[in-house]
């Protein structure tokens, strides 16, 4: 939604803001701009949620506006937010804001001065980007926790906004939530605690909510594994929280998207029927709700994850089929390279995956891609010659 406000005419804004109200003669176009994008908020208000948040940055003029908008979630269990980063301008006839999401807003971007490069780049991405599909389940993040730990996964998939189940929670380690991939960070709560997001690279995000002990951030370049904040159970935001954690969720152009099959760490996270409840599978390793997430590290484009469908090794063979020599045997779980593909024998994998594509390792050897975790259904790396 996008909404202009003309500043000059105050018949068009009572008719505009309503019962909301309009920004008094003496205040100025910042005050202005935060009335407009309320009244934007409002407009997307669920009944009897809190009032809305609008978070200014500093780097604000009386022509470009930048921020934050959020919509607090009630006091309640099972309650979340609702967030967006927001772009303005500001003309002669008032101000025009648009949310994440919405045209506009990747066209205000491409335009405003108080955007840096990295901004822009990420921004246009969002716009242009086609739709994640069940082909391309690829993230290219990792755990939001250091290498080598081991992480409870506290609650299955879930809603972080409406009924989308983009979010996991976890706790324990260290307690310290790290970014998941590179990318832009920005501080979304008007207290500046609790909530970040990261624009990432290929029109994903992610969001960490209830942290503790957060750095600030609006913009700011982040690397993976870069200390977000600790786990813990802010609500500046709305919500509730019981027992320190981070409530992780997966966006993808702009929008909350089902985390369920997407890849996060190599673990692929799977829903069932009920909210939290559901499991993470690396290869043939199930872990439920309650049990532990070993980091792995991020798994790359170009990679799989063996995924025998309960077997504990899978045969490497000469060529692309059954019907060339064994050349030895890889274990459920391994992470693969992945060269190039060809067509050979059928085989049926996980969920009653069936296909005759193969996939050449590095080594040299060939295994049936319906034994890899790979996020995609063709080749990642092409056709071999």
């Amino acid at each position: 939604m996008r909404l202009r406000i003309a500043i000059a005419a105050s018949a068009v804004l009572t008719a505009l803001i309503g019962s909301a109200g309009v920004a008094p003669a003496h205040a100025g176009p910042k005050d202005d701009l935060i009335q407009v994008v309320r009244q934007i908020l409002l407009a997307r208000s669920r009944a009897a949620a809190p009032d809305p948040q609008v978070n200014l940055a500093k780097r604000t003029t009386g022509t470009w506006g930048f921020g934050t908008a959020v919509l607090p979630a009630p006091a309640t269990a099972g309650a979340y937010p609702d967030g967006w980063l927001f772009i303005a301008y500001r003309d002669r006839r008032g101000w025009t804001a648009a949310l994440e999401g919405e045209p506009t807003f990747a066209d205000l971007a491409a335009r405003s001065p108080i955007l840096s490069a990295d901004e822009k780049r990420a921004f246009g991405v969002n716009r242009n980007r086609a739709e994640a599909t069940a082909l391309d389940r690829r993230t290219g993040l990792r755990l939001p926790y250091a290498l080598g730990q081991t992480w409870r996964l506290t609650g299955g998939p879930h809603q972080m906004s409406g009924t989308i189940r983009s979010s996991i929670d976890l706790a324990g380690g260290d307690g310290r939530v790290l970014a998941a991939r590179g990318g832009l960070a920005y501080t979304m709560c008007s207290s500046g605690r609790g909530w970040l997001r990261v624009i990432h690279d290929r029109g994903f995000a992610t969001d960490y909510y209830h942290l503790s002990g957060n750095i600030a951030a609006s913009g700011k370049k982040v690397d993976e594994g870069t200390f977000l904040g600790n786990i813990g159970n802010d609500v500046s935001c709305g919500g509730s929280s019981t027992g320190a954690h981070v409530h992780f969720s997966l966006r993808y152009k702009n929008k909350y998207i089902a985390i369920d099959k997407f890849n996060v760490g190599k673990w692929a996270i799977r829903q069932t029927a009920a909210n939290y409840a559901g499991y993470a599978l690396h290869g043939s390793k199930r872990v439920n709700v309650g049990g532990g997430l070993y980091n792995y590290g991020k798994l790359g484009f170009r990679q799989g994850v063996v995924d025998t469908n309960g077997s504990t090794k899978v045969n490497r063979r000469r060529g692309p089929g059954t019907n060339y020599a064994t050349v030895g045997q890889t274990a459920d779980g391994a992470t693969v390279d992945i060269v190039c593909s060809a067509r050979g024998t059928t085989h049926t994998g996980r969920d009653g995956y069936r296909t005759n594509q193969w996939d050449k390792l590095s080594d040299g050897s060939w295994v049936s891609n319906a034994f890899l975790w790979t996020g995609r259904s063709d080749p990642l790396n092409g056709w071999c010659p």
